[in-house]
């Protein structure tokens, strides 16, 4: 299950560690609910503080877990708002966060990796995807309104349109991530960029995030519906 870190005014969650049950870090109600908590114990430190999220291994994260919503088929949507209602918090988080994406980043992982204020991915291996054009899945509003906030127009529309897989080069040519670093050093760079904003955190700031997406905001706060099976 996640779990902190600190590294001085740097606090960083891991989705899963080595010994992970789930190593795709695949997001069910107990898995958002332990994030939520987490959350809570960062934004409750004093003082300067950014956020880093990071995977382990080979995922960052694969997004919705597919496995629950088949022995929960009448909780499906129920699930999906809930992440839509994560995706809001990490847009609007009072302190600056970034995604250090040391594998691959799909569907609702890749839609959180956006909602950071910074985002750093593995340069020579690893995919960032939103496949669900290839799964035939439509999108709830809330997450294409945060897509056209969050990312180039012409770059969102194909990561889209086509369920595309981005290498880490290739989404920074994109404009879909700001770094690639090699593996050693992806989370070391996503500390180093937190570390140098941390003192801009502040209530003023996540102001400042709602401010600039408003519409974003009021789109992932609907209910998500006609997913269930």
């Amino acid at each position: 299950m996640p779990y902190l870190d600190k590294d001085g005014e740097v606090s960083v969650l891991h989705f899963g560690g080595h010994d992970s049950p789930d190593p795709q870090n695949r997001f069910n109600p107990d898995w958002l609910k332990t994030v939520h908590a987490l959350l809570d114990e960062v934004e409750a430190e004093a003082g300067p503080r950014a956020l880093v999220t990071t995977g382990h291994g080979k995922y960052y994260s694969t997004g919705a877990d597919l496995s629950w919503g088949a022995q929960n088929p009448d909780q499906i949507d129920r699930c999906l708002s809930e992440i839509q209602a994560l995706l809001a918090r990490f847009l609007a988080f009072p302190m600056p966060t970034v995604a250090a994406m040391q594998g691959h980043a799909f569907g609702a992982g890749a839609f959180l990796a956006i909602a950071h204020d910074h985002s750093v991915m593995r340069a020579d291996r690893g995919y960032l995807c939103f496949p669900g054009i290839t799964l035939g899945a439509a999108y709830a509003p809330g997450v294409l309104a945060l897509t056209a906030a969050r990312l180039p127009a012409r770059a969102g529309h194909e990561a889209l349109m086509t369920g595309r897989r981005y290498g880490g080069e290739e989404a920074l040519r994109s404009g879909l991530v700001d770094e690639v670093a090699e593996e050693a050093d992806v989370l070391t760079a996503a500390v180093e960029w937190a570390r140098s904003n941390a003192s801009t955190r502040s209530e003023v700031l996540g102001d400042i995030k709602r401010g600039l997406h408003p519409g974003v905001f009021e789109a992932l706060k609907q209910p998500v519906s006609g997913y269930n099976q």
